[in-house]
């Protein structure tokens, strides 16, 4: 299996940035890292080995960022508004960045986006918003409102509100949104969700399932056994929705 690592200074985060990319040909699938990952997450907890196959027939090809987490909704030393403005740059990036090196390396027409965790709420939320630069989302034990407190996981924006929250939540925005060009292409996007039954955020994956629904956005939300918050459910888990 080809492995290529790829590093550069980001004009728009100024630093440098780093990604793995596996693979040669097939479907683009743009991978977020949990909170505390690196670009080199999936392929240490074993994500990318679960998907060897798939990448070594040619299927897909897999572009393994950086999630900036520690620098955006975990950093307490930053203000809460900047910490959405540290991500709405890192998104910036991944857009005007990352997606361009994934189209210049690869013209598959499909980009999937996927994540876990943290992840999960990073490729949502860019989806969602921009749903005519993706085919599919890959969406793993996700939480869809970062000011949501449940159990031990607290407010990241610590009370603070904004309209680049407001936009960035996917729970948020959803129920607002009226642009038909941008529903049209949603309900084309190939949307797969998963939650563990007994996971903190299993009632916040039903809630953002019923927000589809109600903007007539067919998609599949999976319920595992107990708590699938862990790399040993995603590694099963990657195979059978990617």
């Amino acid at each position: 299996m080809i492995r290529e690592y790829v590093r550069w200074y980001s004009p728009r985060l100024h630093r440098d940035m780093e990604l793995l990319v596996f693979g040669h040909s097939g479907a683009k699938v743009l991978m977020f890292p949990t909170r505390e990952g690196r670009f080199w997450e999936y392929e240490r907890l074993g994500l990318v080995d679960s998907l060897s196959d798939k990448v070594r027939a040619g299927h897909l090809q897999l572009f393994c960022i950086e999630g900036l987490a520690n620098e955006s909704f975990y950093d307490g030393a930053r203000h809460p508004a900047d910490r959405i403005r540290r991500h709405s740059a890192f998104e910036d990036y991944v857009l005007h960045e990352v997606m361009p090196l994934m189209a210049a390396k690869n013209p598959h027409e499909c980009t999937i986006a996927h994540g876990c965790s943290l992840g999960a709420f990073q490729a949502a939320s860019l989806v969602f918003r921009h749903p005519h630069l993706f085919r599919k989302l890959v969406a793993f034990s996700g939480r869809y409102d970062l000011t949501l407190k449940v159990e031990c996981f607290g407010d990241l924006l610590d009370g603070y509100y904004d309209d680049d929250v407001y936009f960035h939540t996917p729970t948020h925005f959803l129920p607002g949104l009226n642009c038909h060009w941008k529903l049209e292409r949603l309900r084309q996007v190939d949307i797969v969700l998963t939650i563990g039954e007994a996971d903190p955020f299993v009632d916040n994956n039903h809630y953002l399932s019923r927000l589809l629904h109600d903007k007539g956005v067919q998609h599949s939300l999976h319920l595992w056994d107990g708590r699938a918050h862990r790399a040993g459910a995603w590694r099963r888990m990657a195979p059978l929705y990617i």
